[in-house]
């Protein structure tokens, strides 16, 4: 089964971009689990996001997230896993699950 990991932190953090450790992290957590992820991305900060909302067939497009958090959606992963806890335990060793919180979500299955 698929699950989306998401990956919630405080994009001021990564003002200035991935430290090199942080940066090897990642690509540490790539390498161990290559079999399993399907896709991954980071994002670029909520600043440069739209958010666009269909009211009354009118369409409305405001600059930024949907609401101010503390956190913020910074990327995500696509892991194939046996089960929701196979890919929680996956989703523990991503480096931003030390910092901020870490989102796994079953992907719905349309027959």
């Amino acid at each position: 089964m698929q699950y989306l990991v998401l990956i919630y932190e405080d994009e001021k953090r990564f003002a200035n971009g991935f430290s090199e450790s942080e940066f090897a992290e990642y690509g540490a957590f790539g390498k161990t689990n290559a079999g399993v992820i399907k896709s991954g991305n980071a994002l670029q900060p909520t600043g440069t996001a739209k958010t666009v909302r269909v009211r009354d067939s009118k369409t409305l497009t405001t600059d930024g997230p949907f609401a101010e958090t503390k956190e913020q959606l910074g990327g995500f992963y696509l892991l194939e896993a046996t089960s929701i806890d196979e890919a929680a335990s996956i989703a523990s060793a991503i480096p931003a699950a030390r910092y901020g919180s870490v989102e796994v979500r079953p992907i719905m299955v349309f027959s």
